[in-house]
């Protein structure tokens, strides 16, 4: 009997150790989740000028766990879209955001990410219309981080750009903050609260963003060198026009930021608060020069400073053990194609009205007159479905004689069709399968155009771009740290919707409601 009972008992401890979950997490949970992007920061800028970065980038590569290769899995890669992933999971076929703007047949007009006719700009322009995540169709971490009943978590979003700051924070958010170059203010918006909260306020009121009035921004390694820009000397609309597109953008954004963290008590109470950080000057500059400026690798040298000083301020107030620090960037971007060129490399520039033309002469010629496309989102165009109903037309048919009328124009690479995506998976690659899950039917555009890489679809002008599938602008940093990851390098593809499902498993939080990812659990400690 004696033998029985030791055998029956060792049978129960074994299924009961079966049954037990393995402790994949951190044995201690932060006190604060930081999340950290860079508006056009490639993988590369990492490697590139890794030689002298000696703060914040520094610390990250040295004690974080740093995911080389790391991309996003969707198309167009810009701002909105790129924001909506880090902290959902979410591909825009099931976030809804499918661009930074797009067309909205209902209203017949075009809506941005973040527009809200019922939301009202608050600590700017009285009276002006604001924004919101109204448009975001699914849960952020932060949502999921109030929802779990642990605690009464804060979730706040800073920016220079409005959908930076709205889109990783999320619905349920306690605040977003962002950047009005028409009165020099940080603002928000009614859909948060009433009013401004005092300490943003009084931040503004301060006129800490003036003191870079009549400064000159010179490369970091050469101060009396050339200036690359000089700020008006008054502190005005131009002044604050400018100022993000220079590192001063980053430089106030990182002061707001350890004010909101202050002043908001982040950190400091028996659960887990979070703050997502974006920095947008970078964008600005490479918008303006390209990828291989000297204004672009000094921006990223002082970027480096600007994390090492947030990446200080939080460790310091509430100790490196409780901070949670994420890392990356929402896109990459395209070299300039005059530099390609250069180069003996493929690139150049298509016309957007060479591609409209395209599209209106075949559709005049199948189906007669009409104003066949009524608007487009990153040279994605939007037809007119009510004349293709008074028409009675079928939809599929006017989209593929459009499509087949865009192919047909040099250097395009594929057209899809949002017909074709709405049949379902047929994906032959990684760039077809990006188009895919991009897809949504209430919001997509009717064609996805995609050039040949390097080439710059929508760019007549100078200055460099970004939005393509192909690994020069989805190709970013993933990078954690914290305690009880393992520090060091992981060479294995990941994608950056893999940032929202690792952090519910180190929270233990329910996933966003359209997470896609995986958990990066080589990065964790087991016991």
């Amino acid at each position: 009997m004696k033998k029985f009972l030791c055998v029956a008992a060792t049978l129960l401890l074994s299924i009961a150790a079966l049954a037990a979950p393995p402790n994949l997490r951190p044995v201690k949970k932060p006190k604060l989740v930081l999340t950290i992007v860079v508006d056009q920061f490639r993988y590369d800028y990492l490697t590139r000028f890794a030689g002298e970065y000696n703060s914040g980038f520094a610390q990250l590569l040295a004690k974080g766990a740093v995911f080389t290769d790391a991309h996003h899995e969707h198309f167009p890669t810009v701002t909105a879209v790129g924001h909506s992933t880090i902290l959902t999971g979410a591909t825009p076929s099931h976030s809804g955001i499918v661009g930074n703007e797009w067309y909205d047949h209902a209203t017949k007009k075009m809506v941005t990410s973040v527009s809200d006719d019922n939301a009202i700009l608050l600590g700017g322009t009285a009276g002006k219309r604001a924004s919101s995540p109204a448009r975001f169709l699914v849960s952020t971490i932060g949502d999921e981080m109030k929802m779990s009943g642990k605690g009464k978590p804060k979730v706040i979003g800073v920016s220079i750009k409005d959908r930076a700051a709205i889109l990783p924070a999320g619905r349920m958010a306690d605040g977003a903050y962002w950047f009005d170059d028409a009165s020099g203010n940080f603002v928000s918006s009614s859909y948060y609260f009433k009013e401004l909260p005092a300490w943003a306020t009084a931040f503004n009121k301060s006129r800490t963003i003036d003191q870079f009035a009549g400064k000159s921004w010179t490369p970091i390694g050469n101060p009396s060198g050339k200036a690359f820009k000089t700020m008006p000397a008054q502190a005005d609309a131009k002044y604050f026009a400018l100022m993000e597109k220079t590192p001063y953008g980053n430089e106030i954004l990182e002061m707001f930021a350890e004010k909101a963290i202050a002043e908001e008590k982040l950190g400091q109470n028996n659960w887990t608060d979070l703050i997502s950080v974006s920095f947008s000057a970078n964008d600005y500059v490479g918008h303006g020069v390209g990828p291989d400026a000297p204004e672009v690798h000094d921006i990223s040298v002082r970027t480096d400073r600007i994390v090492g000083r947030l990446l200080q301020f939080v460790t310091t107030k509430l100790g490196a053990e409780n901070v949670l620090v994420v890392f990356t960037g929402d896109h990459g971007v395209a070299p300039l194609p005059e530099l390609m060129e250069q180069r003996k490399m493929p690139g150049g520039r298509i016309g957007a009205q060479s591609v409209t033309d395209a599209i209106r002469a075949a559709l005049v010629e199948t189906f007669g007159e009409g104003d066949w496309v009524v608007s487009k989102s990153a040279q994605m165009p939007y037809l007119n479905h009510e004349l293709i109903h008074q028409k009675k037309l079928q939809l599929g048919a006017v989209q593929d004689v459009a499509a087949h009328a865009v192919r047909e124009l040099p250097h395009i690479f594929r057209v899809y069709t949002g017909e074709q995506l709405k049949q379902g998976p047929f994906f032959e690659d990684r760039v077809g399968r990006r188009v895919g899950n991009s897809y949504n039917s209430q919001r997509g555009a009717d064609l996805y155009i995609i050039a040949e890489p390097y080439w710059l679809l929508g760019s007549e002008k100078a200055g460099a771009s970004h939005g393509a599938p192909f690994n020069y602008d989805s190709h970013v940093p993933v990078i954690f740290m914290g305690a009880g990851l393992k520090s060091g390098r992981y060479d294995g593809p990941i994608a950056v919707r893999d940032i929202a499902p690792t952090l519910a498993a180190l929270l233990d939080i329910e996933q966003p409601s359209g997470a896609e990812g995986r958990v990066l659990e080589e990065m964790f400690f087991t016991k």
